[in-house]
């Protein structure tokens, strides 16, 4: 917060991270509408994509899998939305891809809790949505590791750390709010 207690953040990267079911783009969108920054999201570049494809979102990790390019153009779209600031990331590898970002965000959350989320959210069954969520999140990790070759489970490149399974909603986003505004307030 500068004197005028406005949040000085006209330039400010967030590269928010998270497993699929944690509330990642929830929060995201929210940090972005708090601080006045654009949002950006590479999960609904691949949701369009899958759905351009006419295919699962299952389905579409696998094609992934054999075409490389695919998620390269959402990385780097990603990489080059971080360069012109003002943003938050809101990516399975924004912590990874943004260039760098001024704050690392990881947002968790136990699998059953993301499971039941996930079926709600895509109106499917849990024993779906637990296949769909097991199979992309090791395609993920297989995928990533061999394009770029970094573990996307190793989170020592995190400022934050989030279960977001023991706070409500509203109150995960107070302690994400006072997170940025904490940091804004001594950068």
């Amino acid at each position: 917060m500068n004197g005028s207690g406005e949040t000085t953040v006209k330039g400010l990267v967030i590269a928010v991270s998270g497993h699929h079911g944690s509330g990642r783009s929830t929060h995201a969108k929210r940090l972005a509408e708090a601080f006045g920054l654009r949002y950006v999201s590479s999960g609904t570049i691949f949701r369009q994509m899958a759905e351009e494809r006419g295919v699962s979102l299952e389905e579409m990790s696998k094609i992934t899998d054999e075409d490389p390019e695919l998620d390269k153009l959402i990385d780097e779209r990603a990489s080059e939305e971080s360069r012109e600031g003002g943003v938050v990331l809101d990516a399975t590898l924004s912590g990874w891809m943004a260039h760098e970002p001024d704050l690392r965000i990881f947002l968790t959350t136990p699998l059953e809790a993301r499971i039941a989320r996930i079926a709600e959210r895509e109106g499917m069954g849990l024993e779906e949505a637990r296949g769909e969520t097991l199979v992309r999140s090791e395609s993920e990790r297989e995928r990533f590791m061999r394009y770029y070759g970094f573990d996307i489970a190793d989170l020592s490149i995190y400022d934050l750390i989030l279960n977001t399974d023991l706070f409500e909603p509203d109150g995960t986003a107070r302690i994400l709010k006072s997170f940025v505004e904490e940091y804004c307030a001594v950068r």
